[in-house]
């Protein structure tokens, strides 16, 4: 049987390796004419993505998945702004390297044929790349349609304008609203994530959406019609006719077990069921010290039983995620720990789509990353947004306004890395988010587990992700066929 490969080029960080080696396992698993071979960028400052890489060749023997692991390479200073280009601009040549070495490895007729480079939303340099062995680019996307539409929406604003009049507007625009045709209602300027008003980083995304228009094949989107219905539409209608295909794929989630978890379940089992809120802010989730005190108090207002993943912000100037806590009673209020014993339970990194999965869970209050969200959704868990950085605000609005499926404690809390501050949450905002959802919430509840079950339809046999997928293998490799570049 003749093989087709695709190499698989994750960005940097957890979150994109780990849902980038699950879309790979998907596809081969889906049709065995498939190989993919995943290039991996090393993360120094990613403890998790780290441990994580270790796991791979041990989870996939015996699979057509093969790893490349790259150069662990410092991070360079630049990124420290947000903007990950300066990372994958000095790992370009070693990708080339790589797939110079790969190929040349490749020489056997029966050894599968390149048909495609599958890169992450954030490695647009990495075109020209497969440029050079005369093969099409997709890319796959680990944030929301809604957050693409909104790119594509901003990038036609700056190429029309042909300045950087609209990176000064976003900046200006919190007490105004944006009106955007994938979403039904105004975004509000609060809401618009903070990439889009560093100048630098802005003009980079807008340059990089400009190559999702031109120079990619197609979009593989961790999404499903059944969740972002109303932006899909708008988007495949014939005014985006500019746009690469766009095959919503998701939701693709790792389920798969890697930590011991037996303590924290432990706890679990002994609680009422749907009774547990959960507290779980990312990979790079951390507030300071009075923040955490103010989260505790509202939990101790509200009397909800907690599980709550608290970890320490990195030391000022240093970009490195979070750690646990050796004592975490040296940030919590005076006897909150004694206070709280018979309904709560404190802990640092947590496996959460584990514990998301439990059904004494009830509520997951969430930073409203794209992969937490979709994790939520699937577990049919309701969240209380409270966004801290990137898009998250964006995918907190679309959550609570556009669609109804969660509540709020804010939704315009940023977590500032470049100016180094962020608002205070207070006890009472915080015991108010909590109680709208446990005490009021049965309606979001209802239409948080319809909406479970809907997406995990969609990626059975049949469903509009599964059938989504098949359009892309076909795709894939009817264009291999033509010999297309």
């Amino acid at each position: 049987m003749k093989k087709f490969e695709l190499i698989f080029i994750p960005g940097p960080g957890i979150g994109h390796l780990a849902s980038t080696v699950e879309m790979a396992n998907i596809l081969v698993t889906r049709d065995p004419r498939l190989a993919v071979t995943v290039l991996i960028m090393q993360s120094s400052y990613d403890k998790k993505s780290r441990d994580h890489i270790q796991l791979l060749s041990e989870s996939f023997v015996g699979k057509s998945i093969h790893f490349i692991l790259l150069p662990e390479l410092p991070l360079p200073e630049e990124c420290k702004n947000g903007m990950p280009k300066p990372l994958i601009d000095i790992y370009k040549p070693h990708v080339r390297e790589a797939m110079a070495k790969h190929a040349n490895s490749q020489t056997n007729p029966d050894l599968p044929q390149l048909v495609g480079f599958v890169i992450d939303m954030f490695c647009m340099t990495i075109i020209d790349v497969a440029k050079e062995f005369k093969v099409p680019c997709y890319v796959f996307y680990t944030s929301s349609a809604a957050f693409l539409a909104f790119n594509f929406h901003l990038q036609m604003l700056y190429d029309q304008s042909n300045s950087n009049q609209v990176v000064e507007q976003l900046k200006n625009s919190d007490s105004e609203s944006l009106t955007i045709p994938s979403f039904v209602n105004p975004i509000p300027g609060k809401v618009i994530p903070s990439v889009f008003v560093y100048n630098d980083v802005a003009v980079w995304l807008y340059e990089s959406t400009r190559r999702f228009r031109t120079e990619i094949r197609g979009v593989l989107i961790n999404t499903c019609a059944e969740i972002e219905s109303h932006v899909i539409n708008m988007m495949s209608s014939g005014s985006s006719s500019q746009l690469p295909s766009l095959y919503c794929v998701g939701p693709i989630l790792n389920m798969k077990n890697t930590v011991d978890q037996v303590n924290v379940l432990k706890w679990l089992d002994d609680q009422p069921q749907a009774s547990v809120v959960f507290l779980c802010f990312g990979s790079m989730g951390s507030f300071d010290e009075d923040q955490v005190k103010e989260i505790a108090r509202g939990l101790e207002r509200s009397g909800v039983r907690f599980l709550w993943s608290l970890r320490q912000p990195p030391p000022k100037g240093k970009w490195v995620p979070p750690s646990d806590y050796a004592d975490v009673k040296d940030v919590l209020p005076e006897g909150f720990l004694d206070r709280t014993a018979s309904v709560g339970k404190i802990i640092g990194w947590a496996p959460q789509i584990e514990i998301l999965s439990h059904p004494n869970i009830g509520g997951f209050i969430s930073h409203c990353g794209w992969n937490s969200t979709l994790e939520s959704l699937w577990h049919g868990v309701p969240m209380v947004a409270w966004p801290m950085y990137a898009e998250q605000q964006l995918n907190a609005f679309q959550m609570v306004v556009e669609l109804g499926l969660a509540v709020d404690i804010t939704l315009d809390y940023r977590k500032d890395y470049l100016l180094g501050r962020s608002k205070l949450v207070t006890a009472e905002e915080i015991e108010s988010g909590i109680r709208k959802l446990m005490d009021e919430g049965d309606e979001i509840r209802k239409k948080v587990k319809a909406k479970s079950e809907e997406i995990r339809k969609a990626v059975m046999d049949g469903g509009s992700s599964y059938t989504a997928l098949t359009h892309f293998i076909n795709d894939v490799l009817a264009n291999s066929s033509k010999g297309k570049d």
